[in-house]
């Protein structure tokens, strides 16, 4: 399906969230260090409830790490400096999708990668971002949609 990367994530509720959502949907979720918690955090673990069996987790010493491991892939990176709206992407499976820490997001050289990818979600004008964890439902049932929700029921 879809690749979920988180990029160095500080909150431990808002990972469980997205790794239960990633088990919902089918999908790989991707940390990249350093993580703002353990593993073992009662947080993450509540959070991501009983569906941690369900999502395949791969953790990376660092972002070129995670390029290295997946030469030839598709990469989006959610920002809100980002010029294209999420929704005029046109998303294929196995696409990489980035999401940033919360309280920084994605830092430039990341970002410089492929500027043409860089997707942004429409607020109004004066909010600064919305919740990670939402962050990834949004876009992620988006590239969902786009392919027919493939092995969902």
């Amino acid at each position: 399906m879809f690749n979920v990367v988180l990029y160095q994530p500080e909150i431990p509720q808002n990972t469980g969230n997205i790794a239960r959502l990633c088990a919902a949907a089918g999908s790989s979720l991707h940390l990249v260090e350093p993580l703002g918690f353990f593993l073992d955090d009662k947080h993450l673990r509540r959070a991501g409830l009983d569906y941690w069996p369900l999502v395949p987790i791969r953790r990376y010493l660092d972002f070129p790490a995670l390029l290295n491991a997946h030469p030839g892939a598709r990469w989006f990176f959610l920002t809100t400096k980002g010029q294209r709206p999420y929704h005029k992407a046109s998303f294929q499976p196995n696409d990489f999708l980035v999401f940033g820490p919360e309280t920084r997001g994605l830092p430039a050289e990341i970002l410089s990668l492929n500027p043409g990818r860089n997707l942004r979600i429409p607020m109004i004008p004066g909010a600064r971002s919305l919740n990670l964890a939402n962050s990834v439902a949004i876009v992620l049932y988006e590239a969902l949609r786009q392919t027919g929700f493939p092995g969902l029921a």
